[in-house]
């Protein structure tokens, strides 16, 4: 280990200044009681910080705000609004009126009912939002994507705020398939909570491929939590493992989060739950922290800028995996009813009286392996 000697002198000043710049380039450390959890012990809750990252070009995906800015803009490409409605609708976004009854007016000004049918424009402005959503996406942000999925893969639950999919389209060309659930399929919803679905992505607030299940205004909030056996089988998991909020911003004050999580779970202060953001202002941030420590949320710092978040990230997946790994590399049993031992992963066969040991080998081929029979005593 490396020691830092401090020497008083005024002959080198170049040197202290390089020294000190070299600190601050510093990643920060990945904290003790994060970074030894095991990844079936997580749920990531994924904001809109982490889609702004990977699609920066979507303005829709970097706010509320935004969002519904862009549904306006959409209703006005396609000339379902009146001069003065449109108007009327930019008038109150300018004024910061109260977003949510903004969000509900113009769905029902694009949702008109003509008998016993409703129509579809509204659908149609959340497809032209979300288009293409595929090639919009950087770098930077399918390395953090690729984090996400590399836990989820080793068991993390996911759950998002965000109406888009942008973690199933990079899973897809990853080979992995991630299934989309939304508070409208309870069976599904109850079967995720129950840890029987860790492959599927939970968005409480909807996804724009489902515009029935998109909640963005007062009675969509009612309804997605009428349902108390899902809602209670979703609050165990906040009393039982740790939550990890990337790029959630102010989620924990969101309607749904408050109803699901902070108003219903008691002695919240004895959880143990995550939050990493950036910190850009030391007062901000401390006062963030305070206020976390009593919702049982330890509030990290991945570093000062943003571009911060997906070396941090893939830092601690990285160490949390690897950890599972290591974990069962001497002889403890997985799930499946295989054996690790010494790094390899044995998996015994019986069949017509013969009995087949498989040895894989990770990390030299996949298809590498080792057969060994015996005859089974009859």
């Amino acid at each position: 280990m490396a020691s830092i000697v401090s020497v008083k002198t005024e002959k080198r000043p170049a040197a202290d200044s390089q020294d000190a710049d070299s600190n601050a380039k510093k990643p920060r450390k990945l904290l003790p009681s994060l970074k030894t959890k095991r990844a079936p012990e997580l749920v990531l809750v994924i904001g809109t910080g982490v889609s702004s990252a990977v699609a920066p070009q979507v303005p829709a995906l970097r706010s509320w705000k935004g969002l519904i800015q862009a549904l306006l803009d959409a209703a006005n490409d396609f000339d379902l609004l009146e001069e003065e409605e449109s108007r009327r609708f930019q008038k109150h976004m300018q004024e910061d009126k109260n977003l949510v009854h903004v969000a509900h007016d113009l769905i029902q000004k694009l949702s008109p009912r003509t008998g016993n049918v409703r129509s579809t424009f509204f659908k149609d402005c959340l497809y032209e939002v979300f288009d293409d959503l595929e090639c919009k996406m950087e770098h930077a942000g399918k390395h953090l994507l690729r984090s996400v999925l590399q836990l989820m893969e080793s068991g993390a639950l996911v759950l998002t705020t965000n109406f888009d999919n942008l973690l199933e389209i990079y899973a897809a060309h990853q080979g992995t398939k991630l299934e989309s659930l939304d508070l409208t399929d309870e069976k599904k919803v109850l079967e995720w909570a129950q840890e029987k679905r860790r492959l599927s992505v939970l968005h409480i607030h909807g996804v724009y491929t489902n515009p029935s299940g998109i909640v963005l205004h007062p009675a969509g909030y009612q309804n997605v939590l009428r349902n108390t056996e899902v809602m209670r089988e979703i609050q165990k998991l906040y009393e039982t493992k740790s939550f990890v909020f990337l790029g959630c911003g102010r989620t924990v004050d969101d309607t749904t989060f408050q109803a699901l999580f902070l108003e219903a779970v008691k002695h919240k202060s004895d959880l143990e739950h995550f939050m990493l953001v950036r910190r850009e202002d030391v007062g901000e941030f401390k006062k963030l922290r305070d206020n976390m420590l009593d919702k049982g949320i330890k509030v990290i710092s991945y570093g000062d800028e943003y571009a911060d978040l997906p070396e941090y990230f893939e830092r601690l997946a990285n160490e949390i995996c690897n950890r599972d790994v290591s974990t069962n590399s001497w002889g403890s049993p997985s799930q499946n009813g295989e054996e690790f031992l010494f790094g390899f992963r044995h998996s015994l066969l019986s069949r017509d009286g013969f009995q087949a040991r498989i040895t894989l080998c990770p990390g030299l081929f996949s298809d590498l392996f080792v057969l060994e029979t015996s005859a089974l005593s009859l």
